[in-house]
């Protein structure tokens, strides 16, 4: 009997288990399946907002105001709450969005009286039914008593990120396609989501995303870890309905309006403005970790960076003083970096990198992501998982020195070289192994250039008042060819530093200033 009884408590004590969880209710085979007949459908845009809404400035959109009282999970005892957004200005199309619980799957209608408005009279005028934009969640990162706002899933694929103490910068996409290409790029978005509910005291809880676009379709998996740095790991399944030309996985799209290593627009008294100001990439075949100041070019530049076994990538703001910047409101040093490391192995391909030419810090001109080798062709499909973290420059384990500054000059001026038609390249590198070498010691530079540049000289110096390391570089480039350059430090045969590129085009303003 009594181990009738024991056996009795524990086939109760399991199925009360089986049922305190959302995953036997719905899970990521769920919005697979939904992604696959999905793709097997005609491609139906989503409804778009009424006019007056997509009219709204961007400070008129600013002014309608989610209340946080109304927060979903607020009463509960989860560290998570949801913020639902509305719609108008940019974001001009509603989505679905869902509750995943111990009872099962519960859509989120829509209620307006969940936002103040500017006006009576424009919270008149909101459709009763209108929908939401998308949703940003909260969490103590510092004070428990605290929500902070760190995560924002709303517009087309767009998501963004931020640790503890960061300010919202650049975004990640669910997927980029034909991004920079003459044909033009086409925009998937995520039309419908589910948020599991997170056990009490959870510090991490799953976010499911149904991607939807002309050329395919597509089901992801978030699971979402807030705190110093924000990491996501994401699981996607894509469905493709048509071929793809340029196929862009894991994308990022940042800001870089000016730096150091540019010319300053006229009239502009901040030294810098930037979300982002430099490509890393790590090549885990050759070891190879690869730096690539960020431009503001005079016309659209593609960049391939070829990858035989992609360790990570990502957008990186390596400047983080606020002397760097002066702006008090933008607060640039306080932008997140992202770095992207791959699941599993990516295969050959490239990291692409789009720079578009802007005269604005409001636009984002700035893309990079993965591109395989491999084409994609109508009705195949592609599984990949990789983690996503937003946070200070340290998210990348990066283990040797980097290029912390990068100037331009004229070669032909006293203090640049006095050779015409030559420019002198600044790189200083600070960090790593490089931070344990004495003053003294033999510190090789090693240059080279593609295409028709000639290097002039090169050397490298430790400079006492950075206490660190500089590379000197005086290269002449072809009278209208593009000048591509790269640039390590080494001791004792062995690399010290990340390799530096860069990409001097013939028609950059900084080019036709300096010539």
């Amino acid at each position: 009997m009594v181990g009738n009884r024991n056996l009795k408590f524990a086939l109760v004590v399991f199925v009360l288990f089986a049922l305190s969880g959302p995953a036997g209710a719905f899970g990521f085979d769920d919005v697979i399946a939904k992604a696959k007949e999905l793709a097997g459908e005609e491609y139906q845009t989503l409804e778009t907002v009424p006019e007056f809404l997509r009219n709204l400035s961007y400070e008129q959109y600013q002014s309608i105001r989610f209340r946080p009282q109304a927060s979903l999970w607020r009463g509960g005892r989860s560290q998570f709450r949801v913020m639902m957004m509305p719609t108008g200005s940019f974001y001009r199309h509603p989505v679905a969005l869902n509750v995943v619980d111990r009872e099962g799957v519960h859509p989120l209608g829509f209620d307006k009286t969940l936002f103040d408005y500017p006006t009576t009279e424009l919270a008149k005028r909101v459709p009763a039914d209108l929908g939401y934009a998308g949703f940003k969640l909260t969490y103590p990162l510092a004070d428990p008593e605290v929500h902070n706002q760190f995560l924002v899933f709303a517009g087309a694929s767009y998501f963004r990120g931020v640790g503890a103490g960061q300010r919202f910068g650049l975004s990640a996409r669910g997927i980029a396609i034909d991004t920079g290409l003459a044909s033009g790029e086409e925009f998937p978005v995520f039309r419908e989501f589910w948020l599991e509910r997170p056990k009490a005291g959870s510090n991490s809880m799953v976010v499911y995303g149904l991607l939807d676009g002309p050329s395919l379709t597509g089901a992801y998996r978030f699971v979402v870890h807030p705190g110093k740095a924000l990491k996501l790991d994401v699981s996607a399944r894509l469905f493709f309905r048509a071929e793809v030309d340029q196929l862009g996985l894991a994308p990022l799209t940042s800001m870089f309006y000016y730096g150091e290593n540019t010319l300053r627009p006229r009239g502009q008294w901040r030294p810098q403005v930037h979300d982002s100001d430099g490509l890393l990439i790590h090549d885990q075949e050759s070891g190879e970790w690869l730096w690539r100041p960020l431009l503001n070019p005079a016309e659209l530049e593609l960049g391939f960076h070829q990858v035989r076994n992609l360790g990570g990538f990502g957008l990186i703001q390596r400047d983080r003083e606020f002397s760097r910047f002066e702006d008090s409101e933008a607060r640039y040093d306080l932008r997140p970096s992202a770095w992207i490391e791959p699941g599993e192995d990516w295969g050959n391909g490239e990291v692409v990198l789009v720079e578009i030419p802007t005269d604005s810090e409001v636009n984002d001109n700035i893309v990079a992501f993965w591109k395989p080798r491999q084409q994609v062709a109508a009705g195949d499909s592609r599984f990949l998982t990789y983690s996503l973290t937003f946070g200070p420059p340290g998210i990348t384990g990066h283990p040797l020195a980097q290029a912390v500054r990068t100037f331009v000059g004229n070669g032909a001026q006293p203090g640049g070289g006095e050779v015409e038609g030559a420019y002198r390249f600044i790189v200083d590198f600070e960090g790593g192994v490089m931070d344990r070498l004495d003053p003294d010691a033999a510190v090789v530079s090693e240059v080279s250039a593609s295409g028709e540049g000639e290097i002039i000289e090169h050397f490298a110096e430790y400079i006492e008042a950075r206490h660190g390391w500089r590379l000197s570089i005086l290269v002449r480039p072809e009278q209208g060819k593009r000048l591509a350059l790269r640039g390590s430090l080494s001791a004792d045969g062995k690399p010290v530093s990340e390799t530096w590129t860069y990409q001097l085009g013939p028609s950059t303003g900084l080019r036709r200033q300096l010539q």
